[in-house]
Protein backbone atom coordinates (compact mmCIF):
# COMPACT_ATOMS: atom_id res chain seq x y z
CA UNK A 1 0.00 0.00 0.00
CA UNK A 2 2.73 2.04 0.51
CA UNK A 3 2.95 5.76 1.94
CA UNK A 4 -0.42 6.81 1.19
CA UNK A 5 -1.97 5.15 4.83
CA UNK A 6 0.12 7.94 6.61
CA UNK A 7 -2.06 10.46 4.40
CA UNK A 8 -4.90 8.92 4.70
CA UNK A 9 -4.61 8.24 8.74
CA UNK A 10 -4.00 12.27 8.78
CA UNK A 11 -6.78 13.56 6.76
CA UNK A 12 -9.19 11.34 8.51
CA UNK A 13 -8.01 11.34 11.76
CA UNK A 14 -7.94 15.36 11.70
CA UNK A 15 -10.93 15.65 9.57
CA UNK A 16 -13.06 13.73 7.53
CA UNK A 17 -14.51 12.17 10.29
CA UNK A 18 -16.83 14.72 10.33
CA UNK A 19 -17.80 15.08 6.37
CA UNK A 20 -19.94 12.68 4.44
CA UNK A 21 -20.33 14.21 1.10
CA UNK A 22 -20.29 12.42 -1.84
CA UNK A 23 -18.62 11.84 -4.98
CA UNK A 24 -18.87 14.93 -7.30
CA UNK A 25 -16.82 13.46 -10.69
CA UNK A 26 -19.18 13.41 -13.14
CA UNK A 27 -20.14 9.35 -13.85
CA UNK A 28 -18.11 8.03 -16.63
CA UNK A 29 -21.19 7.31 -18.80
CA UNK A 30 -18.91 8.16 -21.94
CA UNK A 31 -16.89 5.15 -22.91
CA UNK A 32 -17.38 1.74 -25.09
CA UNK A 33 -17.96 -1.27 -23.65
CA UNK A 34 -15.10 -3.95 -24.34
CA UNK A 35 -14.85 -7.35 -23.48
CA UNK A 36 -11.52 -9.89 -23.56
CA UNK A 37 -11.08 -11.84 -26.51
CA UNK A 38 -11.64 -15.28 -27.89
CA UNK A 39 -8.43 -17.78 -26.09
CA UNK A 40 -5.72 -17.95 -28.82
CA UNK A 41 -4.89 -20.73 -30.73
CA UNK A 42 -2.80 -19.71 -33.46
CA UNK A 43 0.55 -18.58 -31.71
CA UNK A 44 3.61 -20.81 -30.98
CA UNK A 45 2.85 -19.90 -27.24
CA UNK A 46 -0.80 -20.92 -27.48
CA UNK A 47 -0.15 -24.40 -28.72
CA UNK A 48 2.17 -24.78 -25.99
CA UNK A 49 -0.11 -24.04 -23.33
CA UNK A 50 -3.12 -25.50 -25.27
CA UNK A 51 -1.07 -29.04 -25.45
CA UNK A 52 0.29 -29.23 -21.73
CA UNK A 53 -3.41 -28.10 -20.55
CA UNK A 54 -4.81 -30.89 -22.72
CA UNK A 55 -2.69 -33.34 -20.60
CA UNK A 56 -4.55 -32.12 -17.36
CA UNK A 57 -8.45 -31.69 -18.56
CA UNK A 58 -9.90 -29.40 -16.17
CA UNK A 59 -7.22 -28.18 -14.09
CA UNK A 60 -5.18 -25.23 -14.35
CA UNK A 61 -1.25 -25.38 -14.64
CA UNK A 62 1.12 -22.56 -12.50
CA UNK A 63 5.12 -20.93 -12.50
CA UNK A 64 5.98 -20.14 -9.30
CA UNK A 65 7.60 -15.86 -9.60
CA UNK A 66 9.87 -16.35 -6.61
CA UNK A 67 12.66 -14.15 -8.23
CA UNK A 68 12.15 -10.44 -8.86
CA UNK A 69 13.87 -10.42 -11.82
CA UNK A 70 12.16 -13.79 -13.02
CA UNK A 71 9.17 -11.58 -12.45
CA UNK A 72 10.00 -8.79 -14.65
CA UNK A 73 11.12 -10.57 -17.65
CA UNK A 74 8.43 -13.09 -17.55
CA UNK A 75 6.32 -10.36 -18.10
CA UNK A 76 8.02 -9.15 -20.65
CA UNK A 77 8.58 -12.31 -22.57
CA UNK A 78 5.07 -12.53 -22.20
CA UNK A 79 4.47 -9.02 -24.15
CA UNK A 80 6.95 -10.14 -27.05
CA UNK A 81 5.09 -13.07 -27.71
CA UNK A 82 1.54 -11.44 -27.56
CA UNK A 83 -0.37 -11.92 -30.99
CA UNK A 84 -4.17 -10.39 -30.11
CA UNK A 85 -4.52 -8.85 -27.35
CA UNK A 86 -2.84 -7.71 -23.73
CA UNK A 87 -5.12 -7.03 -20.54
CA UNK A 88 -3.06 -5.69 -17.42
CA UNK A 89 -4.90 -4.24 -13.94
CA UNK A 90 -2.53 -2.66 -11.27
CA UNK A 91 -2.82 -0.55 -8.06
CA UNK A 92 1.09 0.98 -8.98
CA UNK A 93 2.23 1.14 -12.49
CA UNK A 94 5.57 2.94 -12.07
CA UNK A 95 7.05 5.61 -14.06
CA UNK A 96 10.22 4.33 -13.38
CA UNK A 97 13.46 2.37 -14.75
CA UNK A 98 10.84 -0.89 -15.12
CA UNK A 99 7.50 0.48 -15.77
CA UNK A 100 9.45 1.95 -19.01
CA UNK A 101 10.49 -1.19 -19.84
CA UNK A 102 6.88 -2.49 -19.56
CA UNK A 103 5.31 0.26 -21.56
CA UNK A 104 8.35 -0.18 -24.20
CA UNK A 105 7.18 -3.85 -24.85
CA UNK A 106 3.73 -2.82 -24.44
CA UNK A 107 3.91 0.08 -26.78
CA UNK A 108 5.83 -2.75 -29.31
CA UNK A 109 3.32 -5.35 -29.32
CA UNK A 110 0.85 -2.70 -29.95
CA UNK A 111 2.80 -2.01 -32.97
CA UNK A 112 2.37 -5.03 -33.78
CA UNK A 113 -1.82 -4.96 -33.86
CA UNK A 114 -1.89 -6.37 -30.39
CA UNK A 115 -5.12 -4.60 -28.53
CA UNK A 116 -3.50 -3.67 -25.06
CA UNK A 117 -5.86 -2.29 -22.80
CA UNK A 118 -4.88 -1.14 -19.09
CA UNK A 119 -6.92 -0.40 -15.76
CA UNK A 120 -4.79 1.35 -12.95
CA UNK A 121 -5.82 2.60 -10.08
CA UNK A 122 -5.35 6.44 -9.77
CA UNK A 123 -4.24 6.57 -6.09
CA UNK A 124 -0.38 6.34 -6.84
CA UNK A 125 -0.87 7.24 -10.76
CA UNK A 126 2.27 8.92 -12.19
CA UNK A 127 2.07 10.73 -15.53
CA UNK A 128 5.42 13.00 -15.79
CA UNK A 129 6.16 13.40 -19.38
CA UNK A 130 2.74 12.44 -20.30
CA UNK A 131 3.76 8.54 -21.01
CA UNK A 132 0.62 7.45 -20.19
CA UNK A 133 -0.92 9.90 -22.30
CA UNK A 134 0.81 9.04 -25.17
CA UNK A 135 0.12 5.92 -24.79
CA UNK A 136 -3.47 6.24 -24.80
CA UNK A 137 -3.10 8.25 -28.20
CA UNK A 138 -1.97 4.93 -29.54
CA UNK A 139 -4.82 3.32 -31.75
CA UNK A 140 -4.29 -0.08 -29.94
CA UNK A 141 -3.85 0.87 -26.80
CA UNK A 142 -6.49 2.14 -24.38
CA UNK A 143 -5.39 3.84 -20.61
CA UNK A 144 -8.50 3.75 -17.89
CA UNK A 145 -7.91 4.78 -14.29
CA UNK A 146 -9.98 3.58 -11.45
CA UNK A 147 -11.59 5.88 -8.81
CA UNK A 148 -9.73 8.85 -10.09
CA UNK A 149 -9.36 12.48 -8.48
CA UNK A 150 -10.80 15.02 -9.82
CA UNK A 151 -7.68 16.88 -11.04
CA UNK A 152 -4.43 15.35 -12.97
CA UNK A 153 -1.05 15.04 -10.88
CA UNK A 154 -2.54 16.82 -7.89
CA UNK A 155 0.04 18.26 -5.42
CA UNK A 156 -0.04 17.27 -1.39
CA UNK A 157 -2.34 19.89 -0.49
CA UNK A 158 -4.50 19.33 -3.62
CA UNK A 159 -4.98 15.40 -2.72
CA UNK A 160 -5.44 16.49 1.07
CA UNK A 161 -8.61 18.37 0.19
CA UNK A 162 -10.28 15.67 -2.22
CA UNK A 163 -9.72 13.26 0.66
CA UNK A 164 -11.12 15.71 2.87
CA UNK A 165 -14.32 16.17 0.69
CA UNK A 166 -14.60 12.93 -0.86
CA UNK A 167 -13.22 10.74 1.56
CA UNK A 168 -15.95 7.71 1.53
CA UNK A 169 -15.04 7.39 -2.88
CA UNK A 170 -11.25 8.22 -2.85
CA UNK A 171 -10.54 5.68 0.31
CA UNK A 172 -11.58 2.54 -1.65
CA UNK A 173 -8.87 1.55 -3.85
CA UNK A 174 -8.61 -1.33 -6.43
CA UNK A 175 -5.61 -3.21 -5.62
CA UNK A 176 -5.80 -5.79 -8.05
CA UNK A 177 -3.48 -7.16 -9.76
CA UNK A 178 -3.14 -9.16 -13.02
CA UNK A 179 -1.42 -9.95 -16.68
CA UNK A 180 -3.69 -11.74 -19.00
CA UNK A 181 -2.21 -12.44 -22.29
CA UNK A 182 -4.04 -13.62 -25.33
CA UNK A 183 -6.41 -14.96 -22.87
CA UNK A 184 -4.23 -18.13 -22.58
CA UNK A 185 -1.70 -17.14 -20.21
CA UNK A 186 -1.85 -14.65 -17.26
CA UNK A 187 0.26 -13.74 -14.32
CA UNK A 188 -1.58 -13.06 -10.72
CA UNK A 189 -0.17 -12.16 -7.01
CA UNK A 190 1.29 -9.60 -5.20
CA UNK A 191 3.57 -7.58 -7.62
CA UNK A 192 2.65 -3.99 -8.54
CA UNK A 193 5.05 -2.63 -11.82
CA UNK A 194 7.85 -0.96 -10.39
CA UNK A 195 11.48 -0.77 -9.36
CA UNK A 196 10.97 -2.11 -5.97
CA UNK A 197 8.73 -4.95 -6.64
CA UNK A 198 11.67 -6.27 -8.90
CA UNK A 199 14.66 -5.67 -7.19
CA UNK A 200 15.70 -2.63 -9.47
CA UNK A 201 15.06 0.24 -7.37
CA UNK A 202 17.70 2.39 -4.57
CA UNK A 203 15.11 1.99 -2.02
CA UNK A 204 13.02 -0.44 -0.47
CA UNK A 205 13.10 -4.00 -1.86
CA UNK A 206 9.98 -6.10 -1.97
CA UNK A 207 9.81 -9.61 -1.39
CA UNK A 208 6.98 -10.90 -3.39
CA UNK A 209 5.41 -13.76 -5.38
CA UNK A 210 3.18 -14.32 -8.40
CA UNK A 211 1.98 -16.81 -10.86
CA UNK A 212 2.16 -17.81 -14.25
CA UNK A 213 -0.96 -19.40 -15.28
CA UNK A 214 -2.23 -21.82 -18.00
CA UNK A 215 -5.76 -23.29 -18.04
CA UNK A 216 -8.85 -22.56 -17.64
CA UNK A 217 -8.55 -20.40 -14.67
CA UNK A 218 -7.30 -17.55 -17.51
CA UNK A 219 -10.78 -16.88 -18.79
CA UNK A 220 -11.88 -16.41 -15.39
CA UNK A 221 -9.08 -13.63 -14.65
CA UNK A 222 -10.43 -12.46 -18.02
CA UNK A 223 -14.01 -11.63 -17.34
CA UNK A 224 -12.61 -10.66 -13.78
CA UNK A 225 -10.91 -7.76 -15.75
CA UNK A 226 -13.60 -7.67 -17.80
CA UNK A 227 -15.80 -6.85 -14.87
CA UNK A 228 -13.42 -3.46 -13.98
CA UNK A 229 -12.62 -2.45 -17.38
CA UNK A 230 -16.65 -1.71 -17.74
CA UNK A 231 -17.44 -0.64 -14.54
CA UNK A 232 -18.77 2.70 -13.16
CA UNK A 233 -14.91 3.35 -11.26
CA UNK A 234 -13.05 3.08 -14.62
CA UNK A 235 -12.44 6.74 -16.09
CA UNK A 236 -10.98 6.41 -19.71
CA UNK A 237 -7.65 8.82 -19.12
CA UNK A 238 -8.68 10.49 -22.74
CA UNK A 239 -11.31 11.48 -19.95
CA UNK A 240 -9.76 12.98 -18.01
CA UNK A 241 -6.75 14.69 -19.31
CA UNK A 242 -6.49 18.19 -20.02
CA UNK A 243 -4.27 18.67 -22.57
CA UNK A 244 -3.92 17.77 -26.37
CA UNK A 245 -1.38 17.16 -28.99
CA UNK A 246 -1.31 13.04 -28.31
CA UNK A 247 -0.07 12.24 -31.43
CA UNK A 248 3.50 14.93 -31.19
CA UNK A 249 3.20 13.43 -27.40
CA UNK A 250 3.48 9.57 -28.57
CA UNK A 251 6.15 10.43 -31.12
CA UNK A 252 7.94 12.27 -27.94
CA UNK A 253 7.38 9.07 -25.66
CA UNK A 254 8.83 6.60 -28.12
CA UNK A 255 12.15 8.77 -27.88
CA UNK A 256 12.14 9.03 -24.11
CA UNK A 257 11.44 5.31 -23.89
CA UNK A 258 14.06 4.22 -26.34
CA UNK A 259 16.64 6.34 -24.00
CA UNK A 260 15.65 5.05 -21.03
CA UNK A 261 15.26 1.10 -21.85
CA UNK A 262 19.06 1.70 -24.12
CA UNK A 263 20.24 3.06 -20.38
CA UNK A 264 18.58 -0.10 -18.73
CA UNK A 265 19.96 -2.60 -21.24
CA UNK A 266 23.33 -1.16 -20.03
CA UNK A 267 22.74 -1.22 -15.91
CA UNK A 268 24.37 -3.47 -14.06
CA UNK A 269 20.67 -4.82 -12.90
CA UNK A 270 20.20 -5.98 -16.94
CA UNK A 271 23.66 -7.62 -16.65
CA UNK A 272 23.34 -9.24 -14.06
CA UNK A 273 19.68 -10.37 -15.03
CA UNK A 274 21.21 -11.72 -18.32
CA UNK A 275 23.51 -14.05 -16.38
CA UNK A 276 21.22 -15.21 -13.83
CA UNK A 277 18.85 -16.40 -16.37
CA UNK A 278 20.52 -17.51 -19.58
CA UNK A 279 18.13 -19.10 -20.91
CA UNK A 280 15.25 -16.82 -20.78
CA UNK A 281 12.64 -16.55 -17.97
CA UNK A 282 10.16 -18.40 -17.13
CA UNK A 283 7.17 -17.54 -18.97
CA UNK A 284 9.77 -18.48 -22.86
CA UNK A 285 11.23 -21.76 -21.81
CA UNK A 286 9.51 -25.02 -21.21
CA UNK A 287 9.69 -26.66 -18.15
CA UNK A 288 7.51 -28.46 -15.61
CA UNK A 289 3.87 -26.93 -14.05
CA UNK A 290 2.01 -27.43 -11.17
CA UNK A 291 -1.17 -28.53 -11.64
CA UNK A 292 -4.22 -28.29 -9.81
CA UNK A 293 -8.13 -27.35 -10.08
CA UNK A 294 -7.93 -23.76 -9.84
CA UNK A 295 -10.38 -20.97 -8.99
CA UNK A 296 -10.03 -17.19 -9.77
CA UNK A 297 -11.32 -15.04 -6.43
CA UNK A 298 -12.02 -11.39 -6.92
CA UNK A 299 -13.85 -8.35 -5.49
CA UNK A 300 -17.12 -7.27 -7.56
CA UNK A 301 -15.82 -3.35 -7.97
CA UNK A 302 -18.81 -2.64 -6.54
CA UNK A 303 -17.33 -3.34 -3.32
CA UNK A 304 -16.22 0.72 -3.61
CA UNK A 305 -19.68 1.60 -3.22
CA UNK A 306 -21.12 -0.55 -0.63
CA UNK A 307 -22.37 1.08 2.71
CA UNK A 308 -21.15 -1.37 4.47
CA UNK A 309 -19.89 -4.98 5.11
CA UNK A 310 -21.67 -6.97 1.99
CA UNK A 311 -19.95 -10.50 1.84
CA UNK A 312 -21.54 -10.84 -1.14
CA UNK A 313 -18.67 -8.83 -2.78
CA UNK A 314 -15.89 -9.91 -1.29
CA UNK A 315 -13.49 -12.62 -1.07
CA UNK A 316 -13.04 -13.33 2.17
CA UNK A 317 -16.03 -15.08 3.04
CA UNK A 318 -14.27 -17.70 0.13
CA UNK A 319 -10.89 -17.70 1.84
CA UNK A 320 -12.50 -17.95 5.64
CA UNK A 321 -13.86 -21.60 4.39
CA UNK A 322 -10.38 -22.58 3.46
CA UNK A 323 -8.96 -21.72 6.45
CA UNK A 324 -11.45 -23.30 8.55
CA UNK A 325 -11.30 -26.47 6.81
CA UNK A 326 -7.72 -26.89 7.98
CA UNK A 327 -6.76 -30.03 10.02
CA UNK A 328 -3.39 -29.61 10.44
CA UNK A 329 -1.53 -26.52 9.52
CA UNK A 330 -1.71 -22.61 8.23
CA UNK A 331 0.91 -20.80 6.84
CA UNK A 332 -0.14 -17.58 6.22
CA UNK A 333 2.21 -14.39 4.76
CA UNK A 334 0.94 -11.20 4.64
CA UNK A 335 2.69 -7.38 4.83
CA UNK A 336 0.50 -6.19 6.88
CA UNK A 337 -1.31 -8.03 9.64
CA UNK A 338 -4.42 -6.43 11.55
CA UNK A 339 -6.62 -9.24 12.54
CA UNK A 340 -9.07 -7.02 14.44
CA UNK A 341 -10.99 -8.56 17.50
CA UNK A 342 -13.00 -11.09 16.02
CA UNK A 343 -10.13 -12.66 13.95
CA UNK A 344 -7.83 -12.18 16.86
CA UNK A 345 -10.41 -14.68 18.86
CA UNK A 346 -10.83 -16.93 15.67
CA UNK A 347 -7.12 -17.86 15.16
CA UNK A 348 -6.95 -18.46 18.83
CA UNK A 349 -9.77 -20.64 18.91
CA UNK A 350 -8.03 -22.56 15.76
CA UNK A 351 -4.61 -22.68 17.23
CA UNK A 352 -5.92 -24.33 19.91
CA UNK A 353 -7.86 -26.59 18.83
CA UNK A 354 -4.66 -28.17 17.39
CA UNK A 355 -3.94 -26.41 13.93
CA UNK A 356 -0.78 -25.55 14.09
CA UNK A 357 -0.46 -21.96 12.58
CA UNK A 358 2.09 -19.94 11.72
CA UNK A 359 2.04 -16.11 10.24
CA UNK A 360 4.82 -14.23 8.38
CA UNK A 361 4.81 -10.67 8.57
CA UNK A 362 7.01 -7.13 8.44
CA UNK A 363 9.04 -6.03 11.41
CA UNK A 364 8.71 -2.51 12.52
CA UNK A 365 12.47 -2.39 11.30
CA UNK A 366 11.62 -4.12 7.61
CA UNK A 367 7.80 -2.78 6.90
CA UNK A 368 7.33 0.04 4.75
CA UNK A 369 3.99 1.00 6.89
CA UNK A 370 4.38 2.19 10.01
CA UNK A 371 0.50 3.14 10.59
CA UNK A 372 -0.05 -0.70 9.74
CA UNK A 373 2.34 -1.90 12.30
CA UNK A 374 0.87 0.42 14.71
CA UNK A 375 -2.30 -1.50 13.95
CA UNK A 376 -0.55 -4.70 14.37
CA UNK A 377 0.57 -4.18 17.42
CA UNK A 378 -2.78 -3.96 19.24
CA UNK A 379 -3.10 -7.97 18.61
CA UNK A 380 0.26 -8.96 18.21
CA UNK A 381 0.60 -10.27 22.72
CA UNK A 382 -2.82 -11.69 22.38
CA UNK A 383 -1.86 -13.85 19.05
CA UNK A 384 1.19 -15.12 20.68
CA UNK A 385 -0.07 -15.86 24.04
CA UNK A 386 -3.02 -17.54 22.05
CA UNK A 387 -0.54 -20.05 20.47
CA UNK A 388 -0.68 -18.25 17.11
CA UNK A 389 3.34 -18.27 15.60
CA UNK A 390 4.72 -15.15 14.95
CA UNK A 391 7.81 -14.57 12.80
CA UNK A 392 8.53 -10.86 11.65
CA UNK A 393 11.19 -10.46 8.64
CA UNK A 394 14.58 -9.16 9.15
CA UNK A 395 15.45 -5.58 7.09
CA UNK A 396 18.39 -6.91 6.20
CA UNK A 397 17.22 -10.75 5.69
CA UNK A 398 19.50 -13.36 4.18
CA UNK A 399 17.56 -14.78 2.07
CA UNK A 400 18.87 -13.73 -1.04
CA UNK A 401 16.73 -13.60 -4.12
CA UNK A 402 19.09 -12.19 -6.87
CA UNK A 403 22.30 -11.01 -7.71
CA UNK A 404 21.26 -7.52 -8.84
CA UNK A 405 21.01 -5.65 -5.96
CA UNK A 406 22.58 -1.94 -6.13
CA UNK A 407 23.76 -1.76 -2.75
CA UNK A 408 21.84 1.24 -1.84
CA UNK A 409 18.53 -0.14 -0.87
CA UNK A 410 17.11 1.00 2.95
CA UNK A 411 16.30 -2.78 3.42
CA UNK A 412 14.19 -5.80 2.66
CA UNK A 413 10.00 -5.61 2.73
CA UNK A 414 7.74 -8.12 2.89
CA UNK A 415 4.93 -7.58 0.02
CA UNK A 416 3.85 -11.43 -0.97
CA UNK A 417 0.27 -12.76 -0.03
CA UNK A 418 -0.20 -16.28 0.71
CA UNK A 419 -1.95 -18.80 2.60
CA UNK A 420 -1.00 -23.04 2.50
CA UNK A 421 -3.64 -24.94 4.32
CA UNK A 422 -2.47 -28.60 5.23
CA UNK A 423 0.00 -29.14 2.41
CA UNK A 424 -2.07 -28.65 -1.09
CA UNK A 425 -4.67 -25.82 -0.56
CA UNK A 426 -2.99 -22.46 -1.89
CA UNK A 427 -4.03 -18.73 -2.58
CA UNK A 428 -1.83 -16.61 -4.00
CA UNK A 429 -3.22 -13.22 -4.53
CA UNK A 430 -3.34 -8.96 -3.88
CA UNK A 431 -4.82 -9.48 -0.44
CA UNK A 432 -3.06 -8.07 2.63
CA UNK A 433 -4.19 -9.60 5.72
CA UNK A 434 -5.97 -6.24 7.23
CA UNK A 435 -9.02 -4.50 7.44
CA UNK A 436 -7.90 -1.83 4.80
CA UNK A 437 -8.25 -5.41 2.54
CA UNK A 438 -10.89 -6.74 3.64
CA UNK A 439 -13.93 -3.77 3.05
CA UNK A 440 -12.41 -1.00 1.75
CA UNK A 441 -10.34 -2.16 -1.22
CA UNK A 442 -11.14 -4.47 -4.00
CA UNK A 443 -8.49 -7.31 -4.15
CA UNK A 444 -8.02 -10.59 -6.12
CA UNK A 445 -5.91 -14.17 -6.49
CA UNK A 446 -6.51 -17.65 -7.11
CA UNK A 447 -6.86 -20.48 -5.07
CA UNK A 448 -5.30 -23.76 -6.20
CA UNK A 449 -5.46 -27.47 -4.67
CA UNK A 450 -1.99 -28.75 -5.78
CA UNK A 451 0.37 -29.85 -3.37
CA UNK A 452 3.49 -29.42 -5.34
CA UNK A 453 2.59 -25.54 -5.70
CA UNK A 454 1.98 -25.69 -1.97
CA UNK A 455 5.14 -27.34 -1.26
CA UNK A 456 7.23 -24.61 -3.27
CA UNK A 457 5.00 -21.86 -1.22
CA UNK A 458 5.79 -23.96 2.26
CA UNK A 459 9.57 -23.48 1.05
CA UNK A 460 9.58 -19.79 0.31
CA UNK A 461 7.72 -19.50 3.95
CA UNK A 462 10.40 -21.79 5.63
CA UNK A 463 13.02 -19.96 4.10
CA UNK A 464 12.04 -16.82 5.13
CA UNK A 465 11.49 -17.76 8.55
CA UNK A 466 14.56 -18.91 9.54
CA UNK A 467 16.28 -17.63 12.82
CA UNK A 468 18.90 -15.73 10.56
CA UNK A 469 16.37 -14.17 8.03
CA UNK A 470 13.49 -13.31 10.89
CA UNK A 471 12.85 -13.40 14.26
CA UNK A 472 10.10 -15.11 16.30
CA UNK A 473 8.03 -13.32 18.45
CA UNK A 474 6.85 -15.15 21.81
CA UNK A 475 6.09 -14.33 25.14
CA UNK A 476 8.53 -14.78 27.88
CA UNK A 477 7.88 -17.26 30.58
CA UNK A 478 8.88 -15.23 33.68
CA UNK A 479 8.33 -11.92 32.79
CA UNK A 480 5.12 -12.55 30.31
CA UNK A 481 6.30 -9.42 28.19
CA UNK A 482 7.06 -10.13 23.98
CA UNK A 483 10.39 -11.25 23.04
CA UNK A 484 12.08 -11.59 19.76
CA UNK A 485 14.39 -14.52 19.26
CA UNK A 486 16.04 -15.01 15.93
CA UNK A 487 20.13 -15.65 14.99
CA UNK A 488 22.59 -12.88 14.26
CA UNK A 489 25.73 -14.36 12.84
CA UNK A 490 24.63 -17.76 13.47
CA UNK A 491 24.36 -17.12 17.18
CA UNK A 492 20.83 -17.11 19.19
CA UNK A 493 20.14 -13.80 20.45
CA UNK A 494 17.05 -12.51 22.08
CA UNK A 495 15.52 -8.93 21.66
CA UNK A 496 13.05 -7.04 24.34
CA UNK A 497 11.80 -4.78 22.08
CA UNK A 498 11.31 -4.52 18.34
CA UNK A 499 14.84 -5.14 16.72
CA UNK A 500 16.33 -2.79 14.71
CA UNK A 501 14.13 0.09 14.49
CA UNK A 502 15.34 3.47 14.67
CA UNK A 503 13.49 5.96 17.29
CA UNK A 504 11.74 7.73 14.62
CA UNK A 505 10.21 4.40 13.57
CA UNK A 506 9.08 3.78 17.42
CA UNK A 507 7.63 7.15 18.21
CA UNK A 508 5.70 6.84 15.11
CA UNK A 509 4.01 3.61 15.72
CA UNK A 510 3.51 4.98 19.64
CA UNK A 511 1.75 7.62 18.56
CA UNK A 512 -0.37 6.09 15.38
CA UNK A 513 -1.29 3.35 18.43
CA UNK A 514 -3.08 5.84 20.08
CA UNK A 515 -5.46 6.32 17.36
CA UNK A 516 -8.82 4.56 16.45
CA UNK A 517 -7.37 4.08 12.89
CA UNK A 518 -7.80 0.41 12.68
CA UNK A 519 -10.64 0.38 10.34
CA UNK A 520 -8.53 2.27 7.81
CA UNK A 521 -5.87 0.19 7.80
Amino acid sequence: MRTDRWVVAFAFTILCVFLQACSTLPPSTEKAETHHLSTAADTASARYAHSEVDKHPHQSGFRLLTLSTNALLSRVALADHAAHSIDLQYYIFANDMTGHLMMQHLLAAADRGVRVRMLIDDNNFDDKGHLFEALDSHPNIEVRLFNPFQTRDPTLLSRVTQLMLEWRRLNRRMHNKSFIVDNSVAVIGGRNIGDPYFDAGSDTRFRDLDVVAIGPVVPQASEAFDAYWNCDAAYPLNQLKKTDGSGQRLAAARLILQKEVRAFAQSDYAQAVLDELPDGPTADRRGAWFWGDAELVADQPEKIEATGDVPALRIGPRLKTMVDGAQHEILATTPYFIPGDAGTKHLVSLAQSGVSIKILTNSLASTDETAAHAGYVHYRKALAEGGVQLYELKPTSGQSQSSTSIGKSSGISLHAKTIVVDGHQVFIGSLNMDQRSKLLNTEMGVIVDSPGLAHAVSDFFHTATRPSNAYQVTIDSASHDLVWRAEDDGKPVTYQRDPAANTKRRTEVTLLHLLPIDGLL
